[in-house]
């Protein structure tokens, strides 16, 4: 009986980073779809593609020739949806008032939404840019400590994407490590947090 949920577990998260990569391939497995979005749900992780038009604020579409990181954010906007943010990016090709984006966002519910192809470089991490994939992660108050659906998101969504890119803990960073900035403002106002996050991985 262990064994077989080790061999379930594993097909589970094969079929997950399968379905992360697809958008390289040019290949998308498909579950639902409604509206022109593309929705899959694996082991209760539901994964959105809601690709953003290319456009210079906040995708550029350039080639992101390596992945060597993963940057964890969070929105500093309490409240506020997946969705609420996805769309901030997509007008920014309109009102032209500064360049940021990720390639995750992580919402109140546990919903993940994509903005960006993994092969395309995303307007999040600053000097890693070029060589990391971004989650921004929602939170239901200015203390930035995301809820337990949102974390438990964050957990899957980063261990397919270091088995998918053969990355090990020492390669998921905050923000604040690149830059200093206090983001994701919890994890950096704590610590031990963090490193209790990095550990559950």
């Amino acid at each position: 009986m262990v064994k077989k949920k080790k061999r379930l577990k594993k097909g589970i998260l094969f079929l997950l980073v399968i379905i992360l990569t697809a958008g390289i391939a040019g290949g998308y497995y498909i579950t639902t779809r409604h509206n022109d979005i593309e929705e899959y749900n694996v082991d209760g992780l539901s994964i959105q593609h809601q690709f953003l038009t290319v456009n210079p604020y906040s995708r550029s579409g350039k080639n992101l020739p390596r992945i060597k990181g993963i940057v964890v954010h969070y929105t500093a906007n309490p409240g506020s949806t997946a969705q609420n943010n996805r769309n901030y990016f997509e007008n920014l090709k309109d009102k032209h008032t500064t360049s940021v984006s990720s390639h995750f966002i992580i919402g109140l519910k546990g919903e993940i939404i994509q903005c960006i192809p993994l092969n395309e470089i995303a307007y999040a991490s600053n000097n890693r840019n070029k060589d990391t994939i971004s989650i921004e992660c929602c939170h239901p108050d200015k203390s930035g400590k995301f809820n337990d659906e949102t974390y438990q998101s964050l957990q899957k969504l980063v261990q397919a994407l270091m088995s998918t890119y053969h990355l090990d803990k020492n390669d998921i960073i905050r923000h604040y490590d690149v830059t200093g900035k206090s983001c994701p403002k919890y994890f950096v106002d704590y610590p031990k947090e963090w490193e209790k996050f990095l550990n559950s991985l």
